[in-house]
């Protein structure tokens, strides 16, 4: 992935633009700090794809509720044995 500073991807947009739909996504940097990354709009919709809805989401929705939920399967539980005082 190749860096370009904020300033020189603003004055060679097309040349970065380019870079990304050849090479990838591109990090943009801030004063030396990692402020963006320009993603392909395939990558894109592949990382909107596999987001799982938000619990807000998906009460709101008027899909069947639940069914998008992973609820986790339970152990048997392990009772502790009781001592006997004599």
């Amino acid at each position: 992935m190749k860096t370009w500073a904020v300033q020189d991807a603003k004055a060679q947009f097309s040349e970065f633009l380019d870079n990304c739909l050849k090479e990838g996504p591109q990090l943009v940097t801030k004063r030396g700090v990692e402020a963006a990354v320009l993603v392909p709009m395939d990558v894109w919709q592949r990382f909107q794809k596999n987001t799982k809805s938000s619990l807000k989401q998906l009460l709101l929705s008027d899909n069947e509720r639940g069914s998008d939920l992973l609820i986790p399967q339970r152990g048997n539980p392990q009772r502790r044995k009781i001592k006997q005082i004599t």
